[in-house]
């Protein structure tokens, strides 16, 4: 009779988390309990991420960089003018005798003079068309970086996001489990008062509630951490967080068609393959100042009380063809031609390097995807059978066949469960999310976020026609 009150006096308590935790299990690629009304979604998330993270930005800020390295290169299509003025003082003091008589002059004056010069280069071994090119190459692997480094701060803003969820998930599980410890506790200190139990079960009881106390803290530190996290990326505190779906609807039917789109469209090897194309470039450039150089200089110039003389005025304008030939140049520029060529063969094995990784890449997030999918329905199963077993315990109990140690202890194999399949829901989304930046196709466009989607080449069409002017096209 005692046996059978003291599980009854239980069952609020084991019926409470059992209750709680099915509430934060949902079906298919959701995690965690349904939101309050005024809950953060992950989309919202990532758009706050998407428009004030630094890292993002600050890759924004490196394109805008390298727009202005093609006005540079485009430079020396342009004539060079320079205008130049002089003034100073001059006194004059000249003895002559030059018909036996002694002549002395005494002056003073201000020679004073201006001038312009224009330089125009007409031929330069093709510099300044491969460094146009060169800069153009550069300014699109700039921007190959950047979707890299969007794909990557929407992979860790979506990873951030889950963790929050997961994390606040198991502690509430792990904080309701104290609950049902300090409970199985207390009912079998009062069994060992009259005499049912020996010590060891309440010695038993106390280390269980001992371990679910370090659970709950070691689960509050994790909590802490991710939401550190959470702020570092997506630039706010979290709140209140909506259930997240798994975006595999998004992705390709299997790996194959994954790795084929990776190759074809990540941008770390676009990037690299603009990096190739750069130091094929730098090559003729190097090439280029071993041919001849024709330009034209074009200058006037005029002085007033010219040499010291006061009244001695000069105007001289003039226009120079000039054609350079270097001969020799040491052996240096010949060195770096061959070291700009060792550049190149260095820069296409990088690119084969980056294929490798990247397929490498799509292989390992694909079949974290595929396992994450594995382990979630072996969870359920198993959350299933702990439910079935913690059943069949409560009615052994019942009948005396068990103690109420091992209806608690049942529970708590069933609060492990539903904590390991919180868990394997959360890598669920995340491994969907790492696949699809995987293959490069991670962004803001393909998620359909609330956002203004940052387009570079604003900024390129700005300035890159542009002769003159200190500020930025922002107004700096």
């Amino acid at each position: 009779m005692r046996r059978a009150a003291l599980y009854a006096s239980n069952a609020n308590a084991r019926d409470f988390l059992a209750s709680f935790a099915g509430a934060l299990l949902l079906g298919g690629a959701f995690i965690l309990a349904a939101p309050p009304a005024a809950a953060e979604t992950m989309s919202g998330a990532l758009a706050l991420a998407y428009a004030g993270n630094p890292d993002l930005n600050q890759q924004r800020a490196g394109v805008r960089v390298s727009d202005e390295n093609l006005p540079r290169a485009s430079s020396t299509w342009r004539p060079t003018a320079s205008a130049v003025a002089e003034v100073g003082y001059n006194y004059l003091n000249s003895t002559s005798n030059t018909t036996g008589t002694l002549l002395n002059q005494k002056d003073s004056s201000v020679p004073r003079g201006y001038g312009l010069n224009i330089t125009q280069t007409i031929y330069n071994g093709n510099r300044t068309i491969n460094g146009v090119r060169q800069a153009e190459s550069n300014i699109f692997g700039a921007r190959e970086d950047l979707r890299n480094t969007e794909l990557n701060v929407l992979l860790n803003g979506a990873t951030a996001y889950m963790n929050v969820l997961r994390d606040t998930a198991i502690l509430d599980l792990r904080r309701n489990n104290i609950i049902v410890l300090e409970e199985q506790l207390r009912q079998t200190r009062d069994r060992f008062n009259v005499g049912e139990v020996t010590r060891t079960d309440v010695a038993q009881a106390e280390s269980s509630l001992a371990t679910g106390r370090s659970d709950y803290f070691a689960a509050q530190g994790n909590l802490q951490t991710s939401i550190a996290n959470y702020r570092q990326v997506i630039g706010v505190q979290p709140t209140r967080l909506e259930p997240a779906r798994t975006i595999e609807s998004l992705l390709p039917r299997n790996v194959d068609s994954a790795v084929q789109i990776g190759l074809a469209e990540h941008p770390s090897i676009q990037s690299v393959l603009h990096s190739v194309d750069a130091a094929a470039l730098q090559v003729k450039l190097v090439e280029g100042e071993l041919y001849p150089t024709v330009g034209v200089t074009a200058s006037a110039q005029k002085e007033l009380a010219a040499n010291g003389f006061p009244h001695y005025d000069i105007f001289n304008a003039q226009i120079l063809g000039q054609i350079t030939v270097p001969i020799y140049e040491g052996g240096e520029v010949y060195a770096r031609v061959r070291q700009a060529k060792e550049s190149l063969g260095q820069a296409r094995l990088q690119a084969d390097l980056q294929r490798d990784s990247i397929r490498a890449g799509v292989v390992s997030t694909w079949g974290q995807l595929d396992a994450a999918r594995a382990v979630v329905q072996s969870s359920r199963a198993a959350v299933k059978a702990a439910e079935i077993a913690l059943d069949g315990v409560r009615e052994e109990a019942k009948v005396g066949q068990r103690t109420t140690f091992d209806v608690l202890q049942q529970q708590q194999i069933l609060v492990n469960a539903r904590v390991t399949l919180v868990s394997a829901q959360r890598d669920r989304v995340v491994a969907s999310y790492a696949v699809m930046a995987s293959i490069g196709r991670l962004s803001a466009q393909n998620l359909n976020l609330n956002v203004v989607v940052y387009d570079p080449t604003i900024h390129f069409d700005q300035v890159k026609d542009k002769w003159i002017g200190l500020r930025t096209p922002d107004g700096r």
